[in-house]
This record gives C-alpha cells, sequence and structure tokens, in this order.
C-alpha cells in the first residue's frame, strides 16, 4: 500500500525512534513526517510482554536496535478501507493534534506497518489488501523528533492486544528476531531514548483502569526528553 510517488525507503529507515533520527540536519530544520508505531502486548508467563524486533544488523547507524513495528503514513492510507473505524475515545485522542482524516490514516498505518513488519493481521486480508480492525486499537503517546536531525518523525504510540491480530510471525527484512519480550528482558537490549520513554508510559497505562486510561493526561515527547502534556 506504499504510494507510488513515495516509494518504500531502505529497511527500518521510516520506523520512528531508529536509525535516520539521530544523524544532524546540515543547515536547515526537517518538517516532521506522520508516523505511527502498534505495541501488540499479551500477558506472558511472568507479565506483560511486548512485540518487537531488532533494526537489521547491516544498518550503518544503531544496528540491532529494539523497535516496536512502525513507520510513516502513507497517502494510500488515507484513502485505505477498514473492517472497523477506531473507538471514540482513541480518535479523539489522536484528533488533539490531527485532522479527522489524518487521524484514521495514523490507525490505519499503525495496522498496516505491523503486517507488513511482522506477517501479523490486525483485522483481515481480502486478497492483498488489508482491512484493519481498528476498533481494536488505543492510544497511548506522541513523541516528534529533535528538529536539528536529519529524518523527523510525529509519531503517535498505539496500542492492541495481542488475541486481536492474528497470523504467522515472520520477518520481513525490517526487523529481526521478532518475538515479544518482557519489560526486563527489552532493557537487556540496544533500545533507543525514546522506546524506552514509551515502554514507560505503557507501563504506567497498563496500571490504569478504563475508567483512569479515559482521564488521564496525554503527553508528547518533544526532543526525545521533554514530556509535555498535550492541550
Amino acid at each position: 500500500m506504499t504510494d507510488a510517488a513515495h516509494p518504500r525507503e531502505a529497511p527500518g529507515e521510516d520506523n520512528p525512534g531508529g536509525t535516520a533520527e539521530i544523524r544532524r540536519a546540515a543547515t536547515r530544520s526537517v518538517t516532521p513526517r506522520h508516523a505511527a508505531s502498534l505495541i501488540l502486548w499479551r500477558q506472558g508467563p511472568q507479565g506483560p510482554e511486548v512485540l518487537m524486533g531488532l533494526r537489521h544488523a547491516s544498518h550503518r547507524f544503531m544496528p540491532n536496535v529494539l523497535v516496536f513495528p512502525g513507520g510513516r503514513v502513507d497517502r494510500a492510507d488515507h484513502r485505505a478501507k477498514a473492517l472497523s473505524e477506531l473507538p471514540d475515545f482513541t480518535r479523539a485522542c489522536l484528533e488533539r493534534q490531527a485532522p479527522p482524516s489524518l487521524a484514521r490514516a495514523i490507525g490505519i498505518a499503525a495496522a498496516r506497518e505491523l503486517e507488513e513488519e511482522t506477517g501479523l493481521v490486525l483485522g483481515r486480508q481480502d486478497g492483498k489488501r488489508l482491512l484493519p480492525d481498528l476498533a481494536a486499537v488505543e492510544y497511548l503517546c506522541r513523541a516528534v523528533t529533535p528538529p536539528n536531525r536529519f529524518r523527523r518523525f510525529n509519531a503517535r504510540f498505539l496500542i492492541a492486544p495481542a488475541e486481536a491480530a492474528h497470523g504467522t510471525l515472520r520477518g520481513s527484512g525490517e526487523l529481526e528476531e521478532l518475538r515479544y519480550f518482557g519489560f526486563e528482558d527489552a532493557f537487556r537490549h540496544k533500545i533507543a531514548s525514546i522506546t524506552a520513554k514509551v515502554l514507560a508510559e505503557f507501563r504506567s497505562w497498563l496500571t490504569m483502569t478504563p475508567e483512569q486510561r479515559q482521564v488521564r493526561e496525554l503527553v508528547c515527547f518533544r526532543g526525545m526528553d521533554n514530556r509535555t502534556v498535550e492541550r
């Protein structure tokens, strides 16, 4: 579903929190690209586990860094059909900083990137077309790459339960060693600063009741370290 005018970049290059974001821009500030990452999670024997993978070892920057499945929002995501639409609260969270069409496209992109990078389907395959089950998606937080970076992302981190997805877990060349990681296991690997902060937000989210999640402050990491409250 990648738009012809925006061909797929090198494996892992469009994943928020990763390789291109650490390279400094030569002169001017780069406009952030909208992106989505999906935290697919389940309860494991030792506690909650999240689906993550390692960046390919051949990457020049940050090889073998552990990340969530994700990538930029493509033009085609704005036109894509879905099996179900975003829950009202998820949509409202996204629309704080995005028009309705973009908010929906972010959800589509999260499901699409999950399928492309892991082989898991959040929704249903209709031939070669993915029909995402957006009703399974919840909102966690947002992060914006610092202005002095070579490539920047305005990334939304979304959540879905593992049982909402189906299929055979397989790598696509973008992420290796795909599996579910417990929190302590994840932190034993090389991990980007923003990924660590998002994991901390997710751990906090897990301790909340559904009612508390509906009234919690929504946060954005600006410059990866500056945690601000969305208005």
